[in-house]
């Protein structure tokens, strides 16, 4: 049994931090799920079937889905250079990862339309080839994509690093070839990080919003956004609309939440002791 003693002032510590979590979390998330209970349920189901409601729950959850699955591939490719290979400006590369990070979302908004946008570095000759990336659910996807790689590099990372080489290098071997090796050997360790830096890119792309908007240019039933369309409400003073789509996405919110923790759950009771 772990000896609680031995952090100075405990229960004062652990009182401010109930009293500091449930001030900024659990009081505005409780406020939200009072106000769509009071909601009569005609007045909700009516507000969550509205067809340009159900347009932005699809692109919101289609591209973040999307992005998330891009950044599964590209992000353990990304982990894997990082780790296992040293190469001049590594550390200029691992920095660049945590860059959407640092970066403010208006800021990365206003980077990306300008690189995909018909004049644009990329947009142009992607227009040549008959692909319009600004403007369309294709640049929502572009701009979650970017704004979720970090949490599947940085996730991924420290897994492969405890991973030892004589795995590979027993099963190679033994005549595994470097498929067999990826499939059977690392894949099964990696499986709960990929998972994890999978939601956790999925999560945060549901809730993004000022890298979006401005390379989504906003048309409602093709590029809006959930959370936009939440703000559109505020300021319509929709206030019953605004809320039935904010408990949507807070339910989603807590549905992740809960997977990521048995993820990690998961992730820790396979590895070895």
């Amino acid at each position: 049994m772990q000896d609680r003693a031995v952090l100075p002032g405990f229960r004062l510590a652990m009182g401010w931090t109930l009293f500091y979590l449930g001030l900024l979390v659990l009081i505005p998330i409780g406020t939200i799920l009072h106000r769509g209970t009071t909601l009569p349920w005609a007045e909700f189901g009516r507000a969550l079937t509205d067809p340009r409601v159900l347009a932005s729950y699809r692109l919101s959850f289609g591209a973040s889905l999307t992005g998330a699955t891009i950044n599964l591939v590209f992000g353990l490719l990304v982990a894997w250079v990082l780790v296992r290979y040293r190469f001049p400006g590594r550390r200029l590369v691992d920095m660049l990862v945590d860059l959407p990070f640092a970066l403010p979302t208006a800021v990365a908004g206003i980077a990306l339309t300008s690189l995909y946008a018909g004049n644009g570095w990329i947009g142009r000759p992607l227009e040549r080839l008959g692909v319009k990336t600004a403007f369309t659910p294709l640049g929502v996807v572009v701009a979650l994509t970017f704004i979720g790689l970090p949490f599947v590099v940085r996730t991924v990372q420290p897994v492969l690093k405890d991973l030892e080489g004589e795995l590979e290098e027993a099963a190679a071997t033994l005549g595994a070839n470097r498929v067999q090796i990826f499939v059977r050997v690392l894949l099964p360790s990696l499986a709960p990080a990929l998972l994890t830096g999978f939601t956790l890119a999925f999560a945060r792309g549901l809730g993004e919003y000022g890298s979006v908007v401005f390379i989504s240019g906003n048309m409602p039933m093709r590029t809006e956004i959930a959370p936009l369309l939440i703000v559109t409400k505020l300021e319509q003073y929709d206030y019953a609309g605004a809320t039935a789509i904010a408990v949507v996405m807070l339910l989603a919110s807590f549905v992740l939440l809960l997977g990521i923790n048995l993820l990690q759950g998961w992730g820790r009771s396979r590895r070895p002791v």
